[in-house]
């Protein structure tokens, strides 16, 4: 058979292919999972590890980009949210892998360069061999523009890692957006091989082409991204067990060492003691008798912003006391009222420099600082505050915000029991059961994709050739 034609069947067949090579320093600090699943990432070349949170992501990362520096004799370049970067470069300290961060494009000699996501536009792609995006799942946050400036980025280079915990349930959009990333198949590809609509009604890519011409800018986007969720996205009956297999043939998850078939002693989670504190306001909604649960995200908006002082009033009883606290909050409004009414405490916003954000959580991290306030979307993702046992979160829509927010402090690594007190008003009571579902949902996907996982490790795969006889009648002249 044409070897051509062989590699076009190789890359049809969606079963992922090895691009990497064998790996050429694998450290002895790293644990056995560790080491098995850097292996598999070096051989794999393009891959992703979904990892839960205190499993050691950044050593592996760091291992992974020193094998692609000794194999090519290039540069690595990895991606951190805001903050983390500075942490990664002490991990770097810790285990003897030299690493430098840039802000600014230059490179100063460095083989393996940090640098946080939204300074990606000062560096060429022309000048690394491989790429890592640390919590990649936060793309998903970052505007159009930027998740669409990575992706060109890492699709530019021959060896692509990507790390995650992958939390957000069902969120198929995030592994077609993974996949494209490293070169498997795009999104779109992935819902119409192996999803189809609730509504038994087919994708109809032309009206959303036409809708997009329409208009340019933020609503272009929304209007693609909505078009795609409106109507939701399922598997395929027949298409369950191929879909994860495919999964499974460019990424690799686990939340605890036995997923992967290894021992789990040393990484066991204390108690995590979850409070729920419901509030019944002082006075029901102008025109109502007594308080009701909001229907729709505006009137949820209008309860969250009535409700405001005695939510936080709640919030500031709870951690008005003399240890560390990490207080999430959703609204401007939240955060300046806390900042007000809280002890020994700092509030972190969006419009605050980047400078001054890394020194909070620094100071947050080394003690000098006993309560943080910030929202899930500006610090929720990658930092390490083990020494911090008590949170305090207000409820959201967002299961993964509320996932990685309460991770920062339990995680492998915590030697305390940790507790979060999740405050909602009445009128909150469907935010909190819709919470409550999408983590059931977040568990049964992880469960699917370890499972499958397990099944796809042991899959042996052959390829037969068979023969073509001619019929002689062709032949003939």
């Amino acid at each position: 058979m044409d070897t051509e034609y062989e590699a076009f069947l190789e890359k049809k067949s969606q079963l992922g292919s090895m691009g990497g090579f064998a790996p050429l320093f694998m450290p002895e600090f790293l644990f056995d999972f560790q080491r098995a699943l850097v292996e598999w990432a070096v051989m794999k070349g393009r891959a992703a590890i979904f990892a839960d949170c205190g499993l050691g992501k950044t050593p592996m990362q760091l291992v992974w980009a020193q094998n692609v520096v000794q194999e090519t004799n290039g540069r690595v370049l990895i991606l951190t949210p805001l903050a983390v970067g500075q942490q990664t470069i002490g991990e770097g300290e810790k285990f003897g892998i030299e690493c430098h961060r840039s802000r600014d494009g230059h490179l100063n000699n460095a083989r393996i360069t940090v640098t946080n996501y939204e300074q990606l536009h000062r560096f060429d792609w022309k000048d690394f061999s491989g790429v890592v995006c640390d919590e990649s799942s936060i793309l998903k946050h970052f505007s159009g523009a930027t998740q669409k400036a990575v992706t060109r980025f890492m699709l530019k280079l021959p060896y692509r890692l990507l790390c995650t915990a992958t939390a957000a349930p069902n969120d198929y959009i995030e592994l077609g957006t993974s996949s494209e990333a490293l070169g498997e198949l795009g999104y779109s590809d992935m819902l119409s091989r192996f999803f189809r609509q609730d509504d038994g009604k087919s994708f109809r890519m032309n009206e959303v082409k036409l809708a997009r011409s329409r208009h340019s800018g933020h609503f272009a986007r929304l209007s693609y991204r909505v078009s795609q969720q409106m109507s939701g996205w399922r598997l395929k009956g027949h298409a369950e067990i191929p879909f994860w297999r495919w999964v499974s043939s460019w990424a690799r998850a686990c939340r605890k060492p036995s997923d992967l078939g290894f021992d789990d002693e040393r990484f066991q989670l204390p108690p995590l003691n979850e409070v729920s504190h419901i509030i019944t306001p002082r006075k029901p909604a102008d025109g109502m008798l007594f308080t009701v649960p909001a229907v729709g995200l505006k009137a949820e908006r209008e309860e969250r912003k009535r409700t405001l002082d005695e939510r936080c009033e709640l919030v500031a009883k709870l951690v008005n006391h003399d240890r560390p606290a990490v207080v999430w909050c959703h609204l401007n409004s939240e955060g300046a009222l806390l900042s007000r009414l809280i002890h020994d405490s700092r509030e972190v916003k969006g419009g605050d420099t980047d400078d001054y954000k890394e020194e909070a959580y620094r100071d947050f991290s080394g003690g000098r600082l006993r309560v943080l306030i910030t929202k899930p979307k500006i610090g929720a993702w990658g930092l390490n505050w083990q020494h911090c046992s008590d949170v305090a979160s207000f409820v959201s829509h967002s299961y993964e915000q509320y996932y990685q927010s309460v991770r920062r402090c339990w995680r492998f690594g915590q030697d305390k029991p940790v507790t979060v007190d999740l405050v909602a008003t009445k009128g909150e009571e469907r935010v909190s059961e819709n919470m409550t579902r999408k983590a059931k949902a977040a568990e049964v996907m992880f469960d699917r994709l370890v499972h499958y996982m397990g099944d796809a490790l042991h899959i042996k795969r052959e390829n037969s050739t068979l023969s073509v006889e001619v019929p002689s009648w062709l032949t003939s002249k």
